[in-house]
């Protein structure tokens, strides 16, 4: 059975794997986010994603490497993780009443197979005050989350007010089509005894 390793950081991608695999490493992997400037905006988290999967140097025989990237992307805009308050307040001001798209790219790869692919999750939202906007930002962890919040805290709770499409991809891992593409690319792997 090969070893599954996320290179993430990510606390919430490590807690959705867990719902997939019983087993996996977390292993560290340095890499700039710098993406083309003409790339066409839905397949920067894809590029992203299989980016840092070749930056990462170390991978064995008996082992596959799940890298990912979640951006939020409004219009023509892409919203990554905010580095100051004002640049969060200015993304929640801007998705509120508004519909954004969550696209999270994901590359598998083993030593010989590297197969890479996008979900897009569209997510409505209500509108909400100045002054609940600052709530969330002033009680929340907004700065580790692509487009300042998490769809699974108290900003995703009164917010978010549609979702067409996956849920756990705006979480940061589309957990179904990442199943589907194991089961289609490793299908000697045991995936139905990993909670046994």
């Amino acid at each position: 059975m090969k070893e599954i390793l996320l290179a993430s950081k990510s606390p919430r991608r490590r807690d959705l794997l867990g719902k997939l695999f019983h087993n996996f490493q977390v292993v560290k992997i340095e890499c700039d986010e710098d993406f083309p400037s003409s790339m066409e905006i839905l397949s920067v988290a894809e590029y992203l994603a299989e980016k840092k999967s070749r930056s990462y140097q170390n991978l064995q025989d008996n082992q596959i490497l799940i890298t990912a990237d979640t951006t939020v992307i409004l219009g023509d805009t892409i919203f990554n993780k905010p580095s100051t308050k004002e640049e969060g307040r200015h993304m929640l001001s801007s998705i509120m009443n508004n519909t954004h798209s969550v696209v999270t790219g994901v590359c598998l790869r083993d030593r010989n197979n590297c197969i890479h692919f996008s979900e897009i999750t569209e997510v409505e939202m209500n509108p909400l005050t100045k002054g609940e906007i600052d709530y969330y930002l002033d009680n929340f962890k907004f700065s580790d989350k692509a487009g300042s919040y998490g769809i699974q805290d108290w900003l995703g709770f009164v917010a978010v007010k549609q979702i067409r499409g996956d849920y756990y991809n705006v979480m940061g891992l589309p957990l179904n089509k990442i199943y589907h593409s194991f089961r289609l690319n490793w299908p000697t792997y045991s995936f139905f005894l990993t909670h046994l």
